[in-house]
Order: C-alpha cells, then structure tokens, then sequence
C-alpha cells in the first residue's frame, strides 16, 4: 500500500446538455458539469488550482487553469467531499474535458488529483 492511497482523491462527473442555452444555428453548444470530488485519501487536502482541456469534435482544443473552483478552495478531510457545477461552451455537438485539481496535503505534499476524460454530447433528436 505505502504512500499511494495517502493522496488520494477520486472524481466523479455528471455532463448534462443546456439545451435553452445552446443555439445550434450558431455553432454554440452549451454543456454543465457536475463534479464530486472526495478525499478517499488518508489525509486532509485542500484543492488550490485546475487545469482542463476542452477538445470539441472539429479538433478545436480551450486549455483552462485558474485557482480553485466555483470560487472555492475547499479542504477534504478523509472521507470528505466537495460538489460544484459548471459549464462550458463548445461551437461542436459533441466534444470532450479532461484534467486535474492541484492539490496541498496537509503535510505540505503537493499532489495532482486527475480527470479523466469525460464526453460532453448533445443527445440525438429523432425527427
């Protein structure tokens, strides 16, 4: 077992597609995410940063990193979690968003909780 499940945070993710946000005809597709992020860890960390990379079906690639979440830096106790929604736009129907939280253990351990890919696409319309 040794250091690897001290920093430990899992993420989940749930897409949603913004339909009376999007407009189609103009190439703009908006999508909102939720994120739980606990600490399955055995330590407190506290989220300080995030990096994401939104790629849309075209190959259109938007790098994102900014300080905390939503406004917040939260710290996570063992067992804790945090949850937010966000959102982005994407000028494809369909399209992608991985990356991580920076994270500082209460230790002062500097750690990387990644993202994986997750699909951004708006639902098939039968006509």
């Amino acid at each position: 077992m040794g250091e690897a499940k001290k920093y430990e945070i899992r993420v989940d993710v749930v897409t949603s597609y913004l339909e009376d946000r999007s407009e189609p005809a103009a190439n703009r597709y908006v999508f909102s995410y939720a994120m739980t992020i606990t600490n399955v860890g055995t330590v407190p960390a506290q989220l300080i940063s995030r990096h994401w990379v939104i790629t849309d079906a075209d190959g259109r690639v938007q790098e994102v990193r900014g300080l905390g979440v939503v406004g917040h830096q939260p710290l996570l106790h063992p067992g804790e979690k945090f949850e937010y929604a966000s959102g982005c736009a994407l000028e494809a129907p369909v399209g992608t968003m991985k990356g991580s939280y920076q994270m500082v253990a209460e230790d002062g351990t500097q750690f990387d909780a990644p993202v994986a890919e997750f699909v951004l696409s708006m639902p098939r319309t039968l006509h």
